[in-house]
This record gives C-alpha cells, sequence and structure tokens, in this order.
C-alpha cells in the first residue's frame, strides 16, 4: 500500500480523486493506497443519496456562495474546510476477512483509526456504523463513509482538529436519522475538534496501514480520469 499526500484547489477534485483512484484499482489499473487531503475553502458534500432540501439550508449555502457537491459514497451531509483532515482508504477486498462485510469492514478499519488517535492523549470509541467519539464526552470528531466494488472498497474518514464548528450549523439542518448516543444534541454540542498533530497523524496512519511509500504527484491516466469526472454534473 502507498500513501497518496495530495490536495487539490478545487473542492471538486478533491471529492473526485479519491473516486479516481479507486475506479482505478478496481479495474486493475491501480494499487492499494491510503490518500490524505485537506480542503482550503469551505464547501457541503452530500453522501450518495442524500437530499439537499432536507439537509442544507440552501439559502444560506447560496448566499455565502459555498459549493454544493455530491461523493460516490454514502453517509451524511457534511461541510469541509480548513482544519479537516479527510483520509481515503482503498483497499483490497481479499486484505482481511472482514472487509467484504460493510459493518465488519467499518470495525476493522475504524479501531485502527482509535488506536491511532488513542496515541495523542485522546481517548475515544467507535460508535457503529461509522462514527469515532471522544470516551468522555461522546461527542463526534469523525465521520466515515464507503463506497464498495467488486474488489476494492473505497472508504472515506474526516478527523476535526481545527474546524470551525459553527460552520455546521450555518448551512446543515438537523438530520432525520441520528444515532442513539448523540441523544438529540444541537451539532455545537455533538461535535468537537481534536488536539492531533496532523504530521504525526499521518505517519502513524501510515504504520498502522502498513503503508511504505509517499506519492505526492499526479498521473497522466490519474488525471485523464479526473478530467473525465469532472465533467459529470455535481451533484
Amino acid at each position: 500500500m502507498i500513501v497518496r499526500d495530495i490536495s487539490f484547489q478545487s473542492p471538486q477534485e478533491n471529492i473526485l480523486f479519491d473516486e479516481v483512484l479507486w475506479s482505478l484499482a478496481e479495474s486493475g489499473q491501480g494499487e492499494a493506497c491510503l490518500r490524505f487531503w485537506e480542503s482550503s475553502v469551505y464547501f457541503i458534500v452530500l453522501g450518495r443519496i442524500g437530499k439537499p432540501e432536507q439537509d442544507i439550508d440552501l439559502i444560506a449555502a447560496q448566499k455565502d456562495q459555498i459549493p454544493v457537491l455530491r461523493r460516490a459514497s454514502g453517509g451524511g451531509t457534511v461541510v469541509q474546510g480548513p482544519g479537516c483532515l479527510n483520509y481515503s482508504l482503498i483497499l483490497p477486498k481479499n486484505l482481511d476477512a472482514k472487509l467484504p462485510d460493510i459493518r465488519k469492514s467499518y470495525d476493522f478499519i475504524l479501531n485502527k483509526v482509535v488506536k491511532v488517535i488513542s496515541q495523542f492523549g485522546c481517548p475515544c470509541q467507535y460508535f457503529p456504523i461509522s462514527d469515532i467519539a471522544l470516551l468522555d464526552s461522546e461527542k463526534k470528531f469523525s465521520g466515515n463513509a464507503q463506497k464498495r466494488g467488486r474488489h476494492f472498497i473505497l472508504h472515506h474518514g474526516t478527523i476535526l482538529y481545527d474546524f470551525d464548528l459553527n460552520q455546521i450549523p450555518q448551512y446543515l439542518k438537523m438530520p432525520k436519522d441520528i444515532p442513539s448516543y448523540r441523544q438529540n444534541r444541537p451539532h455545537t454540542d455533538f461535535v468537537s475538534n481534536i488536539p492531533i498533530s496532523v504530521i504525526e497523524f499521518k505517519r502513524l496512519m501510515a504504520q498502522e496501514f502498513s503503508a511504505i511509500q509517499t506519492i505526492d504527484q499526479v498521473f497522466g491516466l490519474e488525471n485523464q480520469l479526473l478530467q473525465q469526472f469532472l465533467t459529470r454534473k455535481l451533484p
């Protein structure tokens, strides 16, 4: 497995490059990887079946010119931007016996992330199916989602470490489906930043997932496919 530490200028490119890496792996032209990226601008991204009118204050987003995009994976609607680190895993299903099963795959991946985060003195817990939250306050700092193919899975994850949490209630409505541990808390009472070193987090994640080489450039076939994906209407 390799590390791809690549952030693009536009939210669209950042979202779609994960799908490029997954598509190439699924077609036999790519390989397993761990990617890190962070957006320099705020934007909103819906899950594969999310509904903008249900999840987003569209008037506020339009007024502030906040882009609204859609990703290929499932999961809920989130606000992205500076201080929100993204990690993406392109994993072959045959890597571990848990990966072919979606619930077991979250258990396999997120308990590894919990192990990494705990090394920063932040006791945390995996809350099925796709959250990681602080152990004492049960405040969420990581949301996750997947796109699954025949041979590979694409796993998206976020880590809030220095994010402006007020951006969340400014643009997102209270979701209809909420986990029981949330206990109907509003956004700002439910989410939290955690004090991590981004550089050290990347190093520990690479170590945990046995990723041995870092590549921070985009190759010809990847760029060609990315440009094709950018022609699609988003969302």
